[in-house]
């Protein structure tokens, strides 16, 4: 680590509600009509699972783009498939439902049904890694740039990316300003991105708040990507040993 960090758990908690604060005052436009945010009715979720960040900060630093409506969505854990957040991670509490929820995207909390591929495939490589999760938080973390859910009117998920302009640039400034507070905080040696737009988001964010770590990337282990649907666990780890993580 760039140097040691006190307090991490606490800042980072901080941090995670003054993000809840600055998301919740973004409004969006159609054709987005139902907009998640697991920061607000799945706090206790996610608080416990800030709380297992190591305290003096980490050596690796992952990032996603934002929740998946059968993850995060309904653990507030990032890529929280519920099996692993339940089973792995020891995290099960009760999750409030979101103030306007989408009938076809229910938020059931510890008890849905659906597995989201995405987080069984990243936690499951981890579990396969790591002794236990103890030994997983020792020096990684996992986060997501923005915590908020965006679907349609049909359901259709609608990722940060594909938002107007006008709407991406505010979402943009509280997202960044808070990984920004994280990397400051975490103090990592190497960041992740999960994918390219989370790579793009941290070069972007270290380019402008000047932090000096490596920058690697993995396949992101979404089952759209046809790459990810063939043996994603072995290119995954072979990205992170070819980043000299592993």
């Amino acid at each position: 680590m760039n140097a040691v960090v006190s307090g991490a758990r606490r800042k980072v908690i901080a941090a995670a509600k003054q993000l809840r604060k600055e998301v919740d005052a973004i409004s969006f436009a159609e054709p987005v009509t139902h907009v998640y945010n697991p920061l607000r009715y799945a706090w206790n979720a996610h608080e416990q699972y800030l709380s297992r960040v190591n305290d003096s900060g980490v050596r690796v630093l992952l990032l996603g783009m934002n929740p998946g409506p059968w993850g995060m969505a309904q653990t507030g854990v990032p890529f929280g498939e519920v099996d692993a957040v339940r089973n792995w991670l020891g995290i099960d509490v009760p999750v409030k439902a979101p103030e306007k929820m989408h009938p076809k995207r229910p938020v059931l909390g510890f008890e849905s049904k659906r597995s989201e591929v995405s987080g069984r495939r990243l936690w499951g490589l981890f579990q396969e890694r790591y002794a236990d999760a103890d030994a997983f938080f020792d020096e990684n973390f996992i986060a997501n740039y923005c915590p908020l859910v965006f679907m349609e009117e049909s359901a259709r998920n609608r990722t940060p990316d594909k938002l107007p302009a006008r709407e991406r640039d505010l979402l943009d400034a509280a997202c960044q300003k808070h990984l920004a507070r994280l990397l400051k905080v975490l103090s990592p040696e190497v960041v992740v991105g999960v994918g390219a737009y989370a790579e793009k988001c941290l070069e972007r964010t270290m380019t402008e708040s000047r932090y000096d770590a490596q920058l690697a990337r993995i396949l992101h282990p979404s089952p759209a990507s046809p790459a990810a649907n063939r043996d994603w666990a072995g290119t995954a780890t072979q990205q992170l040993k070819a980043a000299g993580i592993w």
